[in-house]
């Protein structure tokens, strides 16, 4: 240990030394070679790890009495940039079962079954509000909402949907633009897209302009295509006020 630190004050220090005034502009610029550094006082120890010559690949420089703090490790990493643009992806599928009603964004559709689900089940608003919550770096659906607390037994998904607009609004973004496709075997949703994605608009304060919803079969594929299953994927953009 004194042999690498005799080595450290003979060879590193004074090469930052012969341009600079000080220890403390010296070690300034220290982590561009590798070196974190804490503190600067006449006393200096370099903290080791077992390993190659028990030095670890980068050596941190602690004072042994705190005089001047130039930089901490913790304060290496910078606080996360303000982006101007979030992307979220949002995914949703639920079982169909005889008896309960099918509600697609918000709106009831006709047929001779629907989802099995703690809320009503609307897979559209479901995978938007993950989408959107996913573009926040927020949690997920399940972890706001979860399906074992029974105020939101059959609750209206249109609350969730709600809530994840306003930490939208609440973290300085607004919707750039939706894009959600829905994919179930039965029933044709053509004579509802429009009403369907009207509401969704409504829902998000957003223009028709900016939301687009798409249908799809699974060719009578596994339990989408069999009429047992319904599931919906959305792509959120959202932009920086």
């Amino acid at each position: 240990m004194a042999t690498i630190a005799a080595s450290f004050s003979a060879v590193i220090l004074p090469k930052y030394t012969e341009s600079h005034t000080s220890l403390k502009s010296a070690f300034t610029l220290a982590p561009r070679h590798g070196f974190l550094c804490k503190n600067i006082n006449s006393h200096l120890r370099l903290s080791t790890t077992p390993g190659t010559n028990g030095v670890r690949s980068r050596p941190v420089c602690r004072a042994a009495n705190t005089a001047v703090e130039i930089e901490t490790q913790s304060g290496m990493a910078k606080p996360a940039a303000v982006l101007p643009f979030r992307v979220g992806h949002g995914f949703d599928l639920h079982r169909l079962e005889p008896g309960l009603p099918l509600i697609i964004g918000g709106i009831s559709i006709p047929h001779d079954r629907g989802c099995d689900a703690h809320s009503d089940g609307d897979v559209l608003l479901h995978c938007v509000v993950d989408a959107i919550l996913g573009a926040l770096g927020l949690p997920d659906i399940g972890q706001l909402f979860p399906d074992n607390d029974p105020k939101w037994r059959g609750a209206d998904s249109s609350v969730f949907l709600k809530e994840a607009v306003r930490l939208m609004h609440e973290a300085g973004y607004e919707l750039g633009n939706l894009d959600a496709t829905l994919i179930l075997q039965r029933p044709k949703l053509s004579p509802h897209k429009e009403v369907i994605r009207s509401n969704l608009c409504k829902l998000l304060g957003a223009d028709s302009t900016v939301v687009n919803i798409k249908a799809k079969t699974h060719e009578k594929v596994d339990s989408l295509g069999e009429n047992r299953s319904i599931a919906a994927h959305t792509v959120v953009l959202l932009m920086k006020k």
